[in-house]
């Protein structure tokens, strides 16, 4: 697996992260630090998760209904708190995964010169 460093890893554009967390979720309730270990794994270790940023987009999110959270105990016998994907979070994931979709196909078509020149 690469390793990178702190300067080759890439800063999260705002609104970003939600969709990182709510798609991590699609796969079953996880914890935080499990959140933020599955995004940093599943990015080759390019997106870093700062655990600040992680615990405010996940109170934002459940006050949106968009996850739901309760106590239990994580795999080294500790208490956490795992977080759910609800029914209008994997809406509102599956309307701007497509979001994000269009857009990243747009950039591509401009930064690959594919776009129609000026």
């Amino acid at each position: 697996m690469p390793t990178h460093s702190d300067s080759e890893r890439i800063a999260l554009l705002q609104g970003t992260l939600d969709l990182l967390i709510l798609r991590t979720l699609l796969f079953g309730p996880i914890h935080g630090q499990g959140i933020a270990r599955t995004i940093q794994r599943q990015s080759e270790e390019v997106l870093v998760v700062d655990h600040g940023s992680l615990y405010l987009a996940l109170q934002r999110l459940e006050d949106s209904k968009l996850i739901s959270a309760k106590w239990g105990t994580s795999e080294n016998n500790r208490r956490a708190r795992f977080y759910a994907l609800t029914a209008k979070g994997r809406e509102h994931l599956t309307a701007k995964q497509d979001q994000w979709n269009r857009l990243t196909r747009a950039m591509g078509l401009i930064l690959e010169g594919r776009g129609e020149e000026a």
